[in-house]
């Protein structure tokens, strides 16, 4: 059975990328906004969540700092998926919780399924 993917991103065209790369090994349930993703989230169980930064009226940290303070998500790996690549970036987002940091656009499909693999792959 394949791993479960929340894509949570506003862009139609980011969706569209991010599915086609990923859809022949994982279940892809997309997202638009941060408060679709909360209120479908723990009903639909994925196994990991890519989530954009820059999201309307709610953004990526929030929407992480929610994750983290469900009981039944906590433990959820997430990506952040985001256009923020400036120095320091990386380290800030990783520092306020995401498992990994994949910036857009995805140049190179081998940078995110790498991401992935090591979010689903459990540690000995």
């Amino acid at each position: 059975m394949s791993a479960k993917i929340a894509v949570v991103e506003d862009n139609p065209d980011n969706r569209l990328l991010v599915s086609a790369i990923l859809e022949d090994e994982y279940e892809i349930t997309e997202y638009e906004t941060g408060q679709d993703a909360m209120a479908r989230l723990e009903e639909d169980h994925p196994d990991l969540v890519l989530l954009d930064i820059s999201l309307p009226e709610m953004d990526g940290l929030e929407v992480l700092a929610w994750i983290r303070r469900q009981p039944a998500l906590a433990g959820l790996p997430v990506i952040a998926l985001t256009a923020h690549a400036m120095a320091g970036d990386r380290e800030k987002y990783l520092g306020a919780g995401f498992n990994e940091y994949v910036t857009k656009p995805i140049l190179d499909e081998s940078v995110l399924l790498e991401a992935i693999s090591r979010c689903l792959t459990p540690t000995p």
